[in-house]
């Protein structure tokens, strides 16, 4: 007796990400949810005797800010969070939802907004270990992959794309060369998206990891005054997660996109003593974070027919259906409690209160016609059933070239899909 194991390998570097799709279900309004998080004093500001002008009641989800001219001015929100507040906190209470959500085939976004140095990348990336310190992008990671562990009656395919906008250029951070300059285009069915780029099958946490991982390493960091690992690009981190089930005797399909943004910080170049490459880096910051300032303001007027400036940045475009379209979205305001820079967190905190308005549309994507998941399972099906025709052809059996799902786009990076690896026993 020969054992002979076929493990389904699926090339997946496809360069196109899913076609969004025709919601079936009737969507409902809900505004976005706007959380506030402070960072702590940091060194340099307690060495220069800074004092703290914020007052956080979280109990009351209220924000106080101290003016110099002895005016304090109190803004309300979804959370508010103080200096002490843990990275795992935070994630329960303000992401866990929302990737539930995606699991059940919503689009979700969660994006991080406020001035440079006040905590962003630290609430968002976090650092890898201790894991206490790990941010809201690993741990939705570990959520992801757990509840498809626990999953019943379901089958999974999940995929992963990192892009960042530098100086304006999109870049892909997995891609074969990360300083390529990438197109946004736009199409009747798929929306807003970013052609050639590449999209990777991932299988669990490890995986998922590693791709974060080379992204993180291709990023564009530099050290300002304000903050030794700037954060020069605004970055994108996307995972699709496809689900199949079976309902009522048919086989049904949905698809859930999480879009994890963590922007770079509005910055002064006084404060940050810019100067060459790093001048040039934070106009284009500024700019494009003033075009999403412009757009929240518009959305949040709530004024039907008014012009909404989308085009005005590649960062407005990327987050067109997260602001007024369809897609539960969480905006976390990063603030800064030093006198010093008073003007920065009151304008963070005005743009923060103006979000809350925002309405959005989510629905759940059901039964697409162009979900991986079913073209991967018709491939597989295909396999199993040329070697039942071969069957005693045994450990030479060649397998057929898994077709690439779009015509002249390259494949993916090999994945093994471990839930589809099959045993065939030969005599």
């Amino acid at each position: 007796r020969k054992s002979l194991y076929l493990s389904i390998f699926l090339h997946s570097s496809n360069t196109l990400p899913p076609t969004p799709l025709l919601p079936t279900m009737p969507a409902s309004s809900e505004t976005i949810k706007v959380v506030v998080r402070a960072r702590p004093l940091n060194s340099k500001e307690k060495s220069e005797n800074r004092s703290s002008i914020i007052d956080i009641h979280e109990e009351d989800k209220q924000v106080v800010i101290k003016d110099p001219s002895g005016m304090d001015k109190q803004f309300t929100f979804d959370h508010v969070f103080s200096a002490t507040t843990k990275q795992d906190f935070f994630y329960e209470e303000c992401c866990y939802s929302l990737v539930e959500s995606a699991l059940a085939g919503y689009n979700g976004t969660i994006f991080a907004y406020g001035q440079t140095g006040c905590g962003k990348t630290h609430t968002m990336q976090g650092l890898s270990s201790p894991d206490e310190l790990r941010g809201v992008i690993p741990r939705s990671f570990d959520h992801i992959f757990e509840a498809i562990r626990i999953a019943e009656g379901m089958e999974f395919l999940v995929r992963c794309s990192y892009l960042e906008i530098y100086n304006e250029d999109i870049r892909d951070l997995l891609g074969k060369d990360p300083n390529k300059k990438l197109e946004l285009k736009e199409d009747p069915n798929r929306g807003v998206y970013t052609k050639d780029l590449t999209c990777t099958v991932v299988s669990n946490e490890e995986m998922i990891n590693e791709v974060m991982e080379k992204g993180l390493k291709e990023r564009t960091v530099a050290a300002t005054a304000m903050n030794d690992t700037s954060s020069r690009s605004h970055a994108i981190f996307t995972i699709w997660v496809e689900v199949s089930e079976v309902v009522e005797g048919k086989e049904m399909f949905r698809v859930g996109k999480l879009n994890l943004v963590d922007l770079a910080g509005s910055e002064r170049q006084k404060k940050t003593g810019a100067s060459g490459d790093r001048l040039k880096e934070g106009a284009k910051i500024n700019l494009s974070l003033s075009a999403l300032g412009n757009v929240i303001s518009v959305l949040a007027d709530g004024k039907s027919g008014k012009h909404i400036p989308y085009r005005d940045s590649k960062l407005t475009r990327l987050l067109q259906d997260s602001l007024g379209g369809n897609t539960k979205t969480l905006m976390m305001a990063a603030i800064s409690p030093a006198d010093y820079n008073f003007d920065e967190t009151m304008s963070t905190l005005r743009y923060a209160n103006r979000a809350k308005n925002i309405k959005n549309k989510p629905r759940v994507n059901e039964d697409p016609k162009d979900a991986k998941l079913r073209e991967y399972k018709d491939e597989i099906e295909n396999l199993r059933k040329l070697l039942e025709q071969q069957g005693g052809a045994g450990a030479g059996i060649a397998a057929p070239a898994i077709r690439a799902p779009y015509e002249g786009v390259p494949s993916l990076g090999v994945v093994e899909i471990e839930k589809v690896v099959e045993k065939v026993v030969v005599q």
